[in-house]
């Protein structure tokens, strides 16, 4: 059979006057072998290909290559996007096959990483929310692979545990609250996380979730509690302890987008200090995620943000608490029989995340894992 490996063997040994039997007594092999690999239906291994390359003078390379076009070209796709910014053409995603379709999720290099990408977007446009891909790794993507969709700054912390005790990989796309529970809903993500916070009970994610999706058949599993607050450059150089001080003219605020916890509870947070919107310098203007509103705080792109106690400490920023919350995880129940959402869920249970997680992000773990609906 006919390798896709060309060789210029017997163009060189004959230039060189060697005989095949002389070179072959060389490297110590058969005749028939020189005339195999010269036909190009043998490909030596590496010490015959040294040896050979050693005998007639010439490198490896100049012996040996690929044909034209041997290469695996990488394969198109069409997918869905889930992105709460617009996505654009060359931008680097990660896939995930949920039932019978793919989606497809933005990664971002910010603030200095080559991010891990299984291809890169095509074309945008065609039809909303939808976008065609170049992809390189299809096969991988449809094993053993879960899209967790939610604002958690230590999804990534997770997402490594989970990996490394089970297997499985978690692909996470940035999502305010209602935005990823809408992505589960309709059936774009295995897991949504979520913080959201019913302003007549003070319960979180249940009521929204009955009055959302009634009769939707959803598990939701406690995560953790964590504090949010005001997140302020090192130092807190400017002095800001309450939420009043969002009104200063020398503050500048970044804020978190419509559908987010954190703006929800900004908003509550204004209303009840009698305080109009419009007097907050930076309110429209808004970062996806805890992580990217403290990293705007870090860049001085911004005095201050709301945000988790764990974005602060991520970026060695001061914090002043303002307010406690239970961040969920909410999935279907048909979900649950899945054997990769089995392994995420048993990982939930190990002591060592919550160490992790109590240590490095300031969270109340003493709740996760149960099932509280």
């Amino acid at each position: 059979m006919k390798t896709r490996v060309e060789n210029r063997l017997a163009q060189i040994r004959k230039s060189r006057g060697v005989s095949a039997a002389d070179l072959a007594r060389r490297v110590h092999v058969s005749r028939q072998t020189i005339y195999a690999i010269e036909a190009g239906s043998y490909v030596p291994n590496t010490e015959v290909a040294l040896n050979v390359a050693h005998e007639l003078e010439v490198t490896v390379d100049e012996l040996f290559s690929l044909q034209p076009g041997s290469r695996k070209t990488p394969e198109s796709l069409a997918a869905e996007v889930l992105s709460a910014a617009a996505p654009s053409k060359g931008q680097p995603v990660r896939i995930c096959q949920i039932g019978s379709r793919w989606v497809s999720v933005p990664v971002s290099a910010a603030p200095y990483y080559m991010p891990e990408a299984d291809g890169i977007i095509k074309r945008t446009g065609r039809t909303s929310g939808r976008v065609d891909l170049v992809v390189f790794a299809k096969d991988e993507a449809a094993q053993k692979r879960l899209l967790l969709a939610g604002c958690d700054p230590a999804t990534g912390l997770l997402s490594r545990m989970v990996e490394k005790i089970s297997g499985v990989d978690i692909v996470s796309a940035s999502a305010s609250s209602k935005l990823a529970l809408t992505w589960l809903k309709e059936g774009k993500v295995h897991i949504a996380g979520s913080h959201l916070e019913d302003p007549k009970t003070g319960e979180f994610n249940l009521p929204y979730l009955r009055k959302e999706f009634p009769g939707e058949d959803f598990r939701v599993v406690t995560f953790a509690r964590w504090e949010e607050g005001l997140v302020a450059v090192s130092g807190n150089p400017k002095r800001v302890r309450k939420i009043e001080d969002l009104a200063r003219k020398n503050i500048k605020f970044v804020n978190r987008e419509p559908g987010s916890g954190s703006r929800m509870l900004l908003d509550k947070l204004l209303e009840k200090a009698g305080m109009d919107t419009r007097r907050v310098q930076g309110y429209d203007r808004i970062a996806y995620g805890h992580l990217a509103a403290a990293y705007c705080v870090v860049s001085r792109e911004a005095d201050v943000c709301l945000a988790t106690r764990s974005a602060a400490q991520t970026f060695g920023l001061d914090f002043v608490p303002l307010h406690s919350e239970r961040y969920d995880l909410v999935m279907r129940k048909r979900t649950t029989d899945l054997p990769a959402v089995k392994a995420f869920l048993d990982v939930l249970q190990r002591a060592t995340l919550r160490r992790k997680l109590e240590v490095l992000a300031g969270y109340d773990t003493s709740q996760m894992g149960t099932i509280i609906a």
